[in-house]
């Protein structure tokens, strides 16, 4: 049984289509900023990114002086978004040619790769002026170059959340010497809005330099012709995952199911057979066989055919990579697949337009993660209305040494959650009742500062929002008030101030205040459902438990509602009343903070209080020194398990 955290439904009525030069809403808004030197688009996965960055990439050739395109990927089977494409016949003035040599994403090995580039760089063959190549190629020839090679050239990274600003990113570096050093434009495309956990893509002084171009899941989505809702939720599991996939799996939806990371908790380690358990469970006692593609063909005994591609396995992943590339958009290969099950793959760059729901089985290294994921089943088709994501999560066991990673992977997916839903909703414009003119569709709060109080408060508010609250859902205080059903005060007032000066030090506390106001403003309003009252006058929000008038909105209102409480109802239905309080109490255990010192002495004093009373310290002892201990001998055990894993992924 799932639990949707939220659902999002989008209008049934509208349809979005393209306009004379064949351009989607978002790629003509791209195309308006086609004469800015540094550009960053952030959309959606599936979103048509790789279409504007032609459009772009063109008039710079044509019309802008730029006598190069080098597009980078971070893998070669993303390559195929950018092929030869015949956009004259939709009205654009050129069409994008990519000479096969200059195609580096296909074939061969990497350094004759990196030579292949740096002679496209050097050449002065005017024909030569598109290439496409991998994010690690670029790498390795930007150790070969100067950084004026780069000149009069147009470099476009996709899926850029790979640049990290972190001094051990290669291709960060790269990108900021390229910057700094050379005449070469920019465009960075991304489908996420920040990248990893919590590390930002660029350091604010670099980013600024940027013209930004954003559209949200919720215009993508709205404009739909088939999908028109998409849920997201969890369930909860004891034991082997295995064992409660029959809760989950949809043998009637088309699935892609991804396992756990062998090193995960999640994981039994064998994931092989993990992957035998899932096609017996799916087959449901019916025959199993492997086609010539390297396709399981399954025969239920209710007499339903299924078709499973195996992406876990190495052998024959080749092959079965090749079926799933054959398989097109067109309604007429909607038979021609079911189920995918896979590990590491069918996430970044994957296209399989009929998928309709994701389970993925324990919390991923990141939200970026998540949001490649959901991508997969969030594309259009005939053959769905409706798309979902569900996380498969341990419940966390009071007595298990593993709790923590438990804890971690519930409070994880309930911040991707809550980021999802603000990512899904509506784009709100705010303002202060002052007696203004506002525009269609602003929504006016009374006592709210006006987000052009400075230049500085203006920008983040309107470009930054995203990030700014993924920040706000990632930090730890917050997640630890999500789950312990913290009051509105603490959280509006205290919590998510901090995180917003965390991110911007150099505020004053009137810009502050500013920001701080928009931003509980627009969580609060973004994760509330409007309504219509019965006389159809009047607009009703609802925000958590409560029902507003949207034409009485003040921020002293808005201040006293918790933007998280429905999370934590939902999560307080679905898991049991003790290991909820265990969680709780487990959450403000962080006041036991020890030193290695302080541990190993704990250690011995735990080992006295065993020999004197038979038992082991109970981290649920009334007993302050009895707790301290038990929460000691955790720590122990968290500290081998880190370790442990650490040498695993080393390996």
């Amino acid at each position: 049984m799932t639990s949707n955290l939220f659902e999002i439904n989008f209008d049934k009525s509208q349809t979005k289509t393209t306009n004379g030069l064949g351009m989607r809403e978002m790629q003509a808004r791209v195309y308006e900023k086609r004469n800015s030197n540094y550009l960053l688009v952030k959309a959606p996965p599936a979103s048509g990114k790789s279409r504007a960055l032609m459009f772009v990439g063109l008039d710079k050739l044509h019309n802008q002086a730029i006598k190069k395109v080098i597009i980078a990927v971070p893998e070669r089977s993303i390559g195929k978004s950018f092929r030869n494409t015949d956009l004259s016949r939709y009205g654009f003035y050129w069409n994008w040619k990519v000479k096969s040599k200059n195609n580096l994403t296909i074939g061969g090995g990497e350094k004759s790769k990196v030579k292949q580039f740096v002679r496209f760089i050097n050449s002065i063959d005017v024909t030569d002026d598109i290439m496409i190549a991998t994010h690690a190629t670029l790498r390795f020839a930007f150790e070969e170059l100067d950084d004026s090679s780069f000149d009069n050239t147009l470099l476009a990274i996709d899926e850029f959340h790979h640049v990290s600003r972190d001094d051990k990113s290669v291709l960060g570096n790269a990108l900021r010497s390229i910057m700094t050093n050379s005449s070469a434009h920019i465009l960075a495309m991304t489908g996420s809005y920040f990248r990893g956990d919590s590390t930002q893509i660029l350091e604010p002084a670099d980013e600024n330099k940027f013209d930004k171009v954003t559209y949200t899941y919720y215009e993508q989505l709205e404009g739909y012709r088939y999908l028109k809702s998409f849920g997201m939720g969890y369930s909860f599991y004891r034991g082997k995952y295995t064992d409660a996939l029959d809760k989950v799996v949809d043998v009637s939806k088309k699935m892609i199911i991804h396992i756990p990371n062998v090193n995960s908790g999640e994981s039994t380690k064998d994931k092989y057979t993990e992957v035998d358990e899932i096609l017996d469970l799916v087959a449901d006692g019916g025959d199993i066989k492997q086609n010539n593609n390297g396709i399981y063909e399954i025969s239920r005994k209710d007499g339903k055919t299924l078709l499973v591609a195996d992406l876990v396995n190495e052998e024959g992943r080749e092959k079965v990579s090749s079926y799933l590339a054959s398989i097109t958009d067109d309604i007429a290969d909607l038979d021609k697949l079911d189920i995918i099950i896979a590990l590491g793959m069918a996430k970044e760059g994957f296209d399989w337009p009929f998928a309709e729901y994701a389970l993925t089985i324990g919390y991923r290294n990141s939200l970026t993660e998540v949001i490649q994921i959901i991508g997969r089943v969030t594309r259009d088709s005939a053959n769905k209305t409706h798309a979902q994501f569900t996380n498969l999560i341990a419940e966390p066991d009071a007595q298990d040494d593993e709790v923590l990673f438990a804890v971690n992977s519930i409070m994880k997916a309930i911040s991707a959650s809550l980021l999802m839903e603000q990512v899904l909703a509506p784009v709100y414009k705010f303002k202060p009742k002052d007696g203004k003119t506002n525009k269609p569709g602003d929504i006016v709060i009374k006592g709210l500062k006006a987000a052009d109080t400075t230049d500085r408060t203006k920008k983040i508010i309107e470009n930054d929002m995203a990030d700014l609250k993924s920040s706000i859902l990632q930090s730890q205080d917050i997640q630890n008030a999500l789950i312990s059903g913290a009051n509105a005060n603490m959280i509006n007032k205290t919590l998510i101030p901090r995180v917003i000066i965390e991110r911007y030090t150099d505020l004053t506390n009137e810009e502050l205040e500013t920001v701080r106001q928009h931003t509980v403003a627009d969580i609060n309003i973004s994760a509330g459902q409007a309504t219509t009252s019965e006389d159809g006058n009047r607009q009703i929000l609802r925000m958590a438990d409560r029902f507003i008038n949207i034409d009485e909105l003040n921020i002293d209102l808005i201040d006293q509602v918790n933007p998280f409480q429905r999370a934590y109802e939902v999560i307080s239905r679905d898991i049991d009343a003790p290991t909820l309080r265990f969680i709780q109490e487990y959450l403000s255990s962080s006041k036991y903070e020890f030193t290695n010192e302080q541990l190993v002495a704990a250690y011995q004093q735990a080992k006295q209080f065993y020999a004197e009373n038979g038992h082991k310290p109970q981290r649920d002892s009334k007993d302050e020194a009895e707790k301290y201990l038990a929460f000691a001998l955790l720590r122990l055990s968290e500290l081998r398990m880190e370790r442990e894993v650490a040498e695993q992924n080393d390996e």
